[in-house]
């Protein structure tokens, strides 16, 4: 059977395996927030607290830097044993941090964690890709949305009542039942796919390079946030040596035979366009994100806890966005116009939110970052369908794990870029009321606004750039445009 031939499955089997994906994806998402209300009971417990920031860095770090590798062996050896894989990994990640006896072992299992939730998310986009066309993709590319906000949400609590009620242990102890369920849900369905994947070859070197030279830029990203110093002699020495292994893999991929992402792929406008306006608005939303309940506790003088309940619109926005833009995409071929009016109305609300950033009004914050959130989440599926419908199905797993790179590279950078300028003002405390609170210049959050601002400015730029190309209702590939 040709590679590019739709698989044959029934609307049933399609659905099992669509939500078993998804609850895989959601192991994934869910490790990203359930831990850090933990931290504290995790150090109490284990000690080293000046080390705790490993215990998330860890698993960026690895789930970013494995992510283009799992595009290509699902593209080698097929989606089943490749997400069955990342799958076990993950658990055994899991397992590892939950008997962790020490802060040591700890950030290894998250680091494991990492190599098998990276994967995660490339793989539940390429499945889906798989079998929905490129047309209808857009409603599961919402709900793919609407899981990230579930696990925002719902995480930190979940994670906060687990490490105050229970044992902190028990936030890694509650991935086995959900990634046994996932494998159960999809492991028929998926197993007996009739998809036969292309003849590929797995460049080693080139992904040897690309895991090097992206888990040194992240490590020096995570060591220069937390240390707050950029210009020492470990950030700078992990940013040159990430840049070498970076030139490296380009000239890998422009000397080698069959490179680690194809070339063909790497050089499709509608490709390029489209993860350069994912990359730079993620990199503002994630950034603002992470950034927000240390801005409700400087500016409106929230408690901690109630201060991460302030994301709560910010991610409700992004769902109501990405749901906006996916009924476009299935009703209309004009599927870059609510991602560029959507990314429109968010850089208009940035403004605002720089020039209010001393109002101290609590509700008109929540309504602006609501605002926000409704415009970048238009984004979403708009370049996750976009990708996906310039490829052929042999390259599918490719492109999606690019795009999915992409997109963890991006709020990497937001993080650490927005961190150093808000976090970089330093951290005080004020007195009265209840007790002492988080107390930072409101010009430094107004930076961070404006930044994110500028960030959002060339995410709607390359996208504006970016071809228009029709939808195909099947699963042939459209001829490169250009």
């Amino acid at each position: 059977m040709d590679a590019r031939a739709a698989p044959v499955i029934d609307d049933v089997r399609r659905r099992q395996i669509i939500v078993g994906v998804l609850a895989a994806m959601l192991l994934a998402a869910l490790d990203q927030t359930i831990v850090a209300p933990a931290m504290t009971t995790i150090g109490q417990s284990l000690g080293h607290a000046e080390y705790l920031s490993w215990v998330i860095s860890a698993y960026l770090v690895t789930a970013t830097a494995v992510t283009p590798l799992y595009g290509k062996l699902a593209d080698i050896h097929g989606r089943y044993p490749v997400i069955v894989a990342a799958v076990a990994i993950f658990l055994a990640g899991s397992v590892a941090c939950a008997l962790a006896p020490n802060l040591g072992v700890l950030v290894a299992g998250r680091a494991l964690q990492g190599v098998g939730g990276g994967g995660l998310i490339a793989l539940a986009q390429t499945v889906i890709g798989d079998i929905v066309p490129p047309k209808q993709r857009g409603n599961y590319a919402a709900y793919i949305s609407g899981m990230w906000a579930v696990s925002g949400i719902a995480g930190p609590i979940v994670g906060g009542v687990m490490a105050e009620h229970l044992h902190w242990s028990m936030i890694f102890w509650v991935n086995l039942p959900i990634g046994v369920l996932a494998l159960a849900i999809m492991h028929a369905p998926l197993r007996d796919l009739t998809f036969q994947p292309k003849s590929h070859r797995l460049d080693v070197p080139g992904a040897m390079l690309v895991v090097g030279a992206t888990s040194l830029a992240m490590l020096a990203l995570s060591f220069g946030r937390v240390s707050g110093d950029w210009t020492s002699p470990l950030v700078l020495g992990l940013a040159a040596s990430a840049a070498a292994a970076g030139a490296l893999f380009v000239r890998r991929l422009w000397t080698f035979a069959e490179p680690l992402i194809p070339l063909h792929v790497l050089k499709d406008r509608v490709i390029a366009r489209a993860t350069a306006s994912l990359f730079f608005a993620v990199g503002g939303h994630l950034g603002l994100s992470t950034l927000a309940p240390v801005y409700f506790e400087s500016m409106h003088g929230l408690r901690p806890d109630l201060a991460a309940l302030g994301l709560t619109p910010l991610a409700l926005g992004a769902v109501g966005g990405a749901l906006t833009a996916a009924r476009v995409l299935v009703r209309s071929d004009k599927y870059k116009t609510p991602a560029l009016a959507g990314l429109t109305v968010a850089l208009a609300t940035l403004a605002v939110l720089a020039a209010t950033t001393e109002a101290r009004s609590f509700w008109l914050t929540e309504a602006l970052f609501f605002v926000y959130g409704f415009g970048v989440g238009t984004i979403f599926p708009t370049t996750t369908v976009s990708v996906q419908n310039a490829v052929a199905r042999h390259d599918l797993g490719a492109a999606t794990a690019l795009l999915a790179f992409m997109r963890s590279l991006g709020s990497a950078v937001g993080v650490a870029v927005l961190g150093a300028v808000v976090l970089g003002a330093g951290l005080g405390a004020e007195g009265g009321g209840a007790g002492p609170r988080v107390a930072i210049s409101p010009d430094a959050f107004r930076m961070a606004f404006l930044i994110a601002a500028v960030a959002t400015a060339v995410a709607i730029a390359a996208l504006a750039a970016m071809p228009r190309r029709p939808l195909r209702d099947s699963f042939e590939p459209l001829p490169p445009e250009g």
